[in-house]
C-alpha cells in the first residue's frame, strides 16, 4: 500500500506504537478512521445534494477528512481533500461534486486494501496465539 501511494511514513509512525502490549492499535486506528470517514462522506453527500450549498459547513466536513487521513497516513484520500476544499474556497459545485467523487473513490479503495490488511493480521495473531498454547 505504500508503494501504491494509498499510506505515508505517518502509518508506519502508527504501526511502531503497536507492541505486545496492545497488538490490535492500528486494528482499532483503522476501524475509527474508517467509521469516521463513513460518517463524513455521508454528511458531505447530504449537504452537497442542497439546492444552496453551505460551502463553509462542506469546507469544515472536509478540513475534518483531510485531518484524520493526515494523521492515519492515508496519502491520496489526504491529497484529494486538498483539492476539494480549493473548489470549496471557490465555491465551485461541480468541482465540488468530481472532487467529492475522487475523495469517495480514493477511501473506498483505501478501505477494502485496510479491510484485506486486517482480515491478515487476524489471521497472523489467531496463529500466534494458537501456536504459544
Amino acid at each position: 500500500m505504500f508503494a501504491e501511494g494509498l499510506l505515508d511514513e505517518q502509518f508506519q509512525q502508527l504501526q511502531m506504537l503497536q507492541d505486545g502490549s496492545n497488538p490490535g492499535f492500528v486494528a482499532e486506528v483503522v476501524t475509527l478512521f474508517c467509521e469516521d470517514s463513513e460518517r463524513i462522506l455521508a454528511d458531505l453527500t447530504k449537504l452537497m445534494d442542497q439546492a444552496v450549498v453551505d460551502y463553509s459547513k462542506v469546507d469544515a466536513y472536509v478540513h475534518q477528512l483531510k485531518g484524520s487521513s493526515s494523521s492515519v497516513g492515508t496519502q491520496n484520500v489526504k491529497l484529494a481533500c486538498i483539492q476539494f476544499r480549493q473548489f470549496c474556497e471557490e465555491n465551485n459545485q461541480e468541482g465540488c461534486m468530481r472532487a467529492l467523487n475522487v475523495v469517495k473513490h480514493e477511501y473506498y479503495h483505501l478501505r477494502s486494501k485496510f479491510e484485506t490488511m486486517l482480515q491478515l493480521e487476524n489471521r497472523i495473531q489467531a496463529y500466534e496465539t494458537k501456536q504459544q498454547n
